[in-house]
C-alpha cells in the first residue's frame, strides 16, 4: 500500500483510464489509417493524426474512466479490482474521477470533429459520430445498462471496440468505408467477446461475488469453454476476409502477406481454444486472454504491412 503514497496524482489518473487497454485501441486507429492510407493512396497530414491519435486516447481514456465510476461499488468487493483508484480511495471523492471522464471525452469529440477542418466537412462529421456512438455504447449500453443485467453484455457493448477503427479510416477516406472500413473495424468487435469471456472465466468467483452475469462466469466451465472456443474459431474465420475484397477494378485489397499471417495467428488461438475445451481451467483460459491482445495487434501489423506492398 506504501507504493501508493508515492504516486504523482497524474500517475494516479493515467492507471485510471486504464491505459492497457486505450493503447490498443489507439493502435487500431493508427493501423486502420495507415492502411486506408497506403490502400487508396491518399496522404495523412500532422494535423490529422494529432486529431486522430488525441481524440481516440481521450476517447477511450473516457469511457473506461467513467465506466470505473459507475462499477466503483463492485470494484471495491471484487479481489481483482479492489486496488483500483477509486475503490482504493487514492481518488476520492469518487466525482473527481467522474468529472476528469467528461474532461477527456468532451476532449475526443472536439478532436473527432475538429477533423472537419483538416480533411474534409464529412470525414471530420463522421469521425465525430462514431466517436460519439462508441462513447455512448461502451458508457451507457455496456456498462450502465447491459454489464449487470444480461449475459450476453458484452456483444452489444463490444460495437465500440470498432469504434477507433472506423475513426482511423475515415480521418483519411471514405472510400470503400461500408465494405473494407466495417470489416476492419469487425476484427475488433468478433474479437472482443473471446478476449473477454476467456477473462471472465479466469475470475469467474469475483463475478460470481458481484452478481454481475458475465457469460462465461455464470455457465458451467465445460460450457464456457466451448463458447470461447467458438467465438476463437468465428473469430479467426472472420480474420480472413479483407483478403477476400476488392477494388472496384476487381484488383485486391489485401494480398498473401495479410492471408498468411492471418491463418498462421488464427491457427495459434484456435489450438489454445481448444487447450481451453480440452481442460477448461483458470490457467487455460488466462493464457487464452494474454495471447489475445497480442494476436489482434498482429493482425493489424499485417494489414498496414500488407498494404504497403
Amino acid at each position: 500500500m506504501q507504493t501508493f503514497n508515492t504516486k504523482s496524482n497524474i500517475g494516479v489518473y493515467y492507471e485510471l483510464t486504464k491505459p492497457k487497454i486505450w493503447y490498443l485501441l489507439v493502435f487500431t486507429a493508427f493501423g486502420a489509417a495507415i492502411t486506408a492510407s497506403n490502400v487508396f493512396n491518399v496522404p495523412i497530414s500532422l494535423a490529422t493524426w494529432a486529431l486522430l491519435l488525441g481524440g481516440v486516447a481521450a476517447g477511450s481514456a473516457a469511457a473506461n474512466t467513467l465506466t470505473n465510476y459507475h462499477d466503483r461499488d463492485i470494484d471495491a468487493i471484487m479481489e481483482r479490482t479492489r486496488n483500483r483508484p477509486i475503490p482504493s480511495r487514492r481518488i476520492n471523492p469518487p466525482e473527481k474521477a467522474r468529472n476528469f471522464g467528461l474532461i477527456l471525452a468532451a476532449i475526443s469529440l472536439a478532436c473527432a470533429f475538429g477533423i472537419c477542418f483538416t480533411t474534409s466537412f464529412w470525414n471530420g462529421i463522421l469521425a465525430g459520430t462514431f466517436m460519439a456512438f462508441g462513447l455512448a455504447d461502451n458508457i451507457l449500453v455496456y456498462s450502465y445498462y447491459l454489464k449487470r443485467k444480461s449475459r450476453t453484455n458484452i456483444i452489444l457493448g463490444g460495437f465500440s471496440g470498432g469504434a477507433p477503427a472506423l475513426i482511423g479510416y475515415v480521418a483519411v477516406t471514405t472510400i470503400g468505408l461500408w465494405d473494407f472500413g466495417l470489416v476492419i473495424a469487425g476484427l475488433v468487435f468478433v474479437w472482443i467477446p473471446m478476449h473477454i469471456w476467456a477473462l471472465t472465466l479466469h475470475f469467474k468467483d469475483d463475478y460470481k461475488k458481484v452478481n454481475v452475469p458475465m457469460l462465461t462466469a455464470v455457465q458451467s466451465e465445460k460450457t464456457s469453454a466451448r463458447i470461447i472456443a467458438g467465438t476463437t474459431l468465428m473469430m479467426v474465420l472472420f480474420s480472413v476476409v479483407p483478403f477476400f475484397l476488392t477494388h472496384d477494378n476487381g484488383d485486391p485489397l489485401m494480398h498473401e502477406v495479410y492471408l498468411y499471417t492471418a491463418i498462421a495467428s488464427g491457427a495459434l488461438m484456435v489450438i489454445l481454444s481448444f487447450w481451453v475445451v480440452a481442460k477448461p481451467t483458470e490457467k487455460a483460459s488466462w493464457v487464452l486472454f494474454k495471447f489475445s491482445s497480442p494476436y489482434l495487434a498482429v493482425l493489424f501489423i499485417a494489414l498496414m504491412v500488407d498494404s504497403v506492398l
